[in-house]
């Protein structure tokens, strides 16, 4: 059976960074499943089917942690020792955070515009573009881990959750769009 002690890195057999081979993750993935999938315990022990069903949970949320950047992100800073709680999410970045508001402002008027799916669109993509600089910036504060890098990945996980819910209101915008014509 796994050894439920490791964290998701060491799980996978991959080396603790920022950067992951995602296609390699999930070969890695499927490996790790096939070997704990509760399918291949039915006829086992109870302790057996449950030592199962407690490696396929934790593979998953290992492989769910690993996959997303952001997920990524906040994983290793807590194996850094880094309090992701602390400061409840937020940015003091005061340029961001106007930058939100206009963009959160162009976001309600895109209801309005003479082509609204264009307009949200275009914040999309926007809003992945940003999404797309912050995943370079932290791919560079892991690998130059120290103190002040760290604190500006914290300050970055913090942005990109920003983006990231920004974005889903967008994708529900559109779909409000999509039910009325």
């Amino acid at each position: 059976m796994l050894d439920l002690s490791k964290n998701h890195f060491e799980l996978f057999g991959i080396p603790v960074g920022f950067d992951v081979d995602v296609e390699e993750l999930a070969k890695r993935y499927r490996d790790l499943q096939r070997v704990v999938h509760p399918d291949r315990f039915v006829n086992a022990t109870d302790r057996e089917r449950r030592l199962s069903m407690q490696g396929a949970t934790i593979i998953n949320e290992a492989y769910r942690a690993l996959k997303d950047p952001l997920a990524r992100a906040r994983y290793l800073l807590v194996l850094q020792g880094i309090d992701m709680d602390a400061g409840k999410g937020t940015t003091t970045d005061a340029d961001f955070l106007m930058q939100q508001m206009e963009l959160r402002e162009e976001l309600a008027e895109a209801k309005h515009d003479v082509d609204p799916f264009a307009a949200v669109n275009g914040l999309m993509s926007r809003i992945d573009g940003q999404m797309q600089r912050l995943t370079g910036q932290m791919a560079e504060q892991f690998a130059a881990a120290t103190p002040d890098r760290l604190a500006g990945a914290r300050d970055n996980v913090h942005k990109m959750q920003f983006l990231q819910k920004l974005r889903s209101e967008a994708e529900a915008v559109e779909a409000e769009l999509d039910e009325t014509t």
